[in-house]
């Protein structure tokens, strides 16, 4: 129904009705040519088992809880998270920092027909997001290496 009426054909001339907007469409799959705030291919952020599920949230509230800590180590000890771990490729990580950042995404970019050129967008109020982002920074004997919860908390101590 539209404003009392309803249309019974897309070209008003008795056709059969067909998809317009007073007719349901299949419903079809969001073409997107990119993963918002991910660096790795999606089939790296599947979760590995039913712990890994909750985990964003599970960030979230270490990032609330060790911002609040008095005793920083103390809630490092209780989360889990090895001070002295090995890495997977066999190397001896000692963890150095904890970094929290900030992020609020202002703008959009969104690219031309044939991807040499772009346009920008600054993003209204309603729709600027706002996250916190966590690194657990680790030396290995050569460099740094950031590493978020999940993967801190699955390294062998």
């Amino acid at each position: 129904m539209h404003r009392g009426h309803e249309h019974e054909s897309a070209n008003g001339y008795g056709a059969t009705p067909s998809a317009g907007h007073n007719h349901a469409t299949l419903p079809r799959q969001p073409a997107q040519w990119q993963l918002l705030h991910e660096t790795a291919p999606p089939e790296q952020h599947e979760p590995s088992d039913d712990g890994d599920k909750d985990l964003d949230l599970v960030t979230v509230a270490f990032i609330d809880g060790f911002a609040a800590a008095t005793d920083p180590t103390s809630f490092l000890r209780l989360a889990k998270v090895p001070f002295e771990a090995t890495a997977a490729d066999g190397a001896k990580l000692s963890l150095l920092r904890v970094e929290i950042d900030a992020v609020t995404d202002v703008g959009a970019v969104t690219p031309h027909l044939g991807g040499a050129t772009f346009r920008y967008d600054p993003l209204p109020s309603q729709m600027v997001s706002r996250r916190k982002r966590l690194r657990l920074v680790y030396f290995d004997g050569q460099g740094l290496r950031a590493l978020d919860l999940a993967e801190a908390t699955r390294l062998s101590a």
